[in-house]
């Protein structure tokens, strides 16, 4: 018994690398491709497709928007050229997530989780995820690139995180973790009440703070309870005084 398969992805060559691999394990069937968000929704539902390689962001709806609009509930393998949207896809519950450009080897790893879970039902849980997910703009966790792949970070570990070009480094104890993802897009799904700004490239946990140390000019300087000093610019040390931290 083959399990069915429909790739969706708006760049031809992957589309084609990926069938190309699929074509190595011969209890897959590749029943579908197709190269934007509408599509892939209407091929879901009518094909109804037990596994689909799912490409995160394409024209007319990104993959989380197609999960949130079929009907049909497969087994979902996110794919993207960006690890960022990893926390996203890992929240709703997909088998795995693969981050371009892969190879034969991290397929084949996907792949062992599929048939470790065929013959159980689909997940249907992934829609559930996706209202609890949406409905909030927070997250608990961050997924960072190491030499296993990608491995999640509980945010709450995580002393502070800086700007560093294109690049978010997370400094968590003596580690330091790049994720490629703005500050300023991290800073709207973390929670107010835990990490605050305290300068343009700069955000600290709270829980990881000792104190914010006063210095001359009307300046502050946060300090850390592993001894780690932060300098905290002008506007930023008037809004923390005004919030009374």
């Amino acid at each position: 018994m083959k399990v069915s398969v429909l790739i969706a992805d708006d760049e031809p060559i992957a589309r084609e690398a990926l069938a190309t691999m699929l074509r190595a394990f011969d209890w897959l069937s590749c029943v579908g491709e197709v190269a934007d968000g509408l599509s892939a929704i209407e091929a879901i539902d009518r094909l109804r497709p037990e596994l689909v390689f799912l490409d995160v962001a394409m024209p007319g709806a990104q993959g989380t928007d197609v999960l949130r609009r079929v009907h049909h509930r497969p087994y979902v393998i996110f794919t993207t050229a960006y690890s960022e949207h990893a926390v996203i896809a890992f929240e709703l519950g997909a088998v795995d997530y693969l981050v371009k450009p892969f190879g034969q080897e991290r397929i084949a790893a996907a792949l062992d989780r599929i048939r470790a879970a065929v013959g159980e039902p689909a997940p249907s849980d992934v829609a559930d995820r996706l209202t609890s997910v949406f409905d909030s703009t927070m997250v608990s966790r961050l997924f960072v690139r190491t030499s296993g792949g990608l491995t999640p970070v509980l945010l709450r570990d995580v002393a502070f995180l800086e700007s560093s070009g294109d690049y978010v480094v997370a400094h968590v104890a003596r580690a330091r973790h790049l994720i490629h993802l703005s500050l300023t897009r991290l800073e709207m799904r973390l929670d107010p009440s835990r990490f605050i700004r305290i300068h343009r490239t700069c955000i600290v946990n709270l829980d990881h703070l000792k104190s914010f140390r006063p210095e001359t000019q009307g300046r502050l300087t946060a300090v850390m309870h592993d001894g780690t000093r932060l300098m905290v610019s002008r506007a930023r040390a008037q809004a923390i005084r005004a919030l009374g931290i």
